[in-house]
């Protein structure tokens, strides 16, 4: 009966409820994370229900929650919880993972130093369109939607009923 833990490590002492011993909500709920996923900056050309920046800058994919890619995100306490912060939408950013590792429970830290502790990998439009259509099955973009071939359509056995376009993802002799 008692729930899944929750992603990441936290003191839960075997209790099923998310919450530490003064009775506050340890991690954010999922109205929380769907209010901070909201107000993140969106990226120029990308879906924004798939595609975000965080507060350094970086750009994140909701896919990637809770792991340790450079697309990777987490959902931080901007005042750290450790410190008094609450887990209510007005206190939570996204970060990329590695830099809310980095930020840990340290508060006011600035925008520069944040994208200190940043990936240093910037990937281009193509790589991010490879990198939906895997994720994804297909890329939503503005003005440029697609979806991904069966391997049947592909053989040439099958003629996908889907009328969006199949997607033709950049070759490589292109340069970007």
């Amino acid at each position: 009966m008692s729930p899944s833990s929750p992603s990441g490590s936290g003191s839960d002492s075997g209790s099923s409820s998310k919450k530490e011993e003064n009775g506050r909500p340890r991690f954010f709920n999922t109205k929380s994370k769907s209010m901070c996923w909201a107000k993140a900056e969106t990226v120029p050309g990308r879906h924004p229900e798939r595609w975000r920046k965080d507060a350094a800058g970086n750009v994140v994919c909701k896919r990637f929650f809770n792991c340790l890619g450079c697309l990777c995100f987490e959902y931080d306490h901007i005042i750290p919880y450790s410190k008094g912060g609450e887990s209510v939408p007005e206190n939570c950013q996204i970060l990329q993972s590695r830099v809310n590792r980095f930020k840990s429970d340290k508060d006011e830290v600035d925008t520069t130093q944040l994208k200190g502790y940043s990936c240093d990998i910037k990937f281009t439009d193509k790589e991010l369109d490879i990198i939906e259509m895997a994720v994804y099955g297909d890329v939503i973009r503005p003005g440029n939607q697609c979806r991904c071939r069966t391997v049947a359509e592909m053989l040439g056995k099958h003629k996908s009923k889907d009328r969006m376009v199949a997607c033709k993802l950049p070759q490589s002799s292109e340069s970007s």
